[in-house]
């Protein structure tokens, strides 16, 4: 646990020392803050709703930027060799990178409780909701994350592993969007694996054992992934 530890500090860190992370924060509430409160007024209700359905489509972008670098810049410089000349494990690196890029989008978000502080000045908000779309934010981020660790296993370029990236989570979001081109007997199947009306449902204040269980199962494939890639590369 404390090497886990250890690699999270230092991937948590290693975000701050570069402008990337400003950046990202800036382009993620800059596009979040102008999309939502453009709309509002004219909606004329003290919610977070419209901010929690464009979330997901945000985060399809935003994630795979976060973590293009964990694993595809340290073997591109050779950085990662070296890693694996310490006492540590794959799995360790895993998890504390996983962990890091998770503390990161949690970074992420947390400018965004101004708008609801904004909106509970202007209007009575139902605060269930708003505690709900934030659970089901980070755990959206978490399974964002693990596909996009698993992206930068899979290259030593950080665009190849953001552009991979991107793919994956933009298609799990965009599952939902078009079911009617799919035959009936796939529909239940394919419901099921869209990422956004499971996190609609948590986004409502709805706690669904199987959209919890959903969400936990895309991290552990997504880290699974990433554990098998990363361990054929080291023989």
């Amino acid at each position: 646990m404390r090497t886990v530890l250890s690699i999270f500090v230092k991937e948590f860190r290693g975000y701050f020392v570069s402008p990337i992370a400003y950046i990202v924060i800036s382009i993620f509430l800059l596009i979040t803050g102008w999309f939502y409160f453009t709309t509002f007024f004219l909606v004329d209700q003290a919610n977070l709703r419209n901010f929690f359905q464009m979330l997901p489509f945000v985060f399809s972008f935003v994630v795979p930027a976060v973590t293009m670098r964990l694993f595809a810049e340290e073997r591109h410089v050779g950085s990662y060799e070296l890693l694996l000349t310490l006492p540590v494990t794959t799995r360790q690196v895993v998890l504390g990178k996983f962990f890091a890029g998770l503390a990161f989008v949690a970074a992420l978000l947390a400018p965004t409780l101004l708008y609801a502080a904004t909106v509970g000045m202007l209007g009575e908000m139902d605060w269930g909701p708003v505690a709900g779309g934030y659970f089901g934010a980070l755990l959206l981020g978490g399974a964002f994350c693990a596909v996009g660790l698993f992206a930068s296993s899979l290259t030593r370029n950080q665009i190849v592993a953001f552009i991979i990236g991107t793919a994956i989570c933009y298609g799990l979001t965009l599952i939902d969007r078009v079911l009617f081109f799919l035959p009936q007997t796939l529909l239940g199947f394919f419901h099921f694996l869209g990422i956004d009306s499971h996190f609609q449902n948590v986004a409502k204040g709805i706690i669904d054992s199987r959209d919890i269980v959903y969400f936990l199962s895309l991290m552990f494939v997504g880290l699974y992934a990433t554990h098998l890639a990363m361990e054929g590369k080291n023989r």
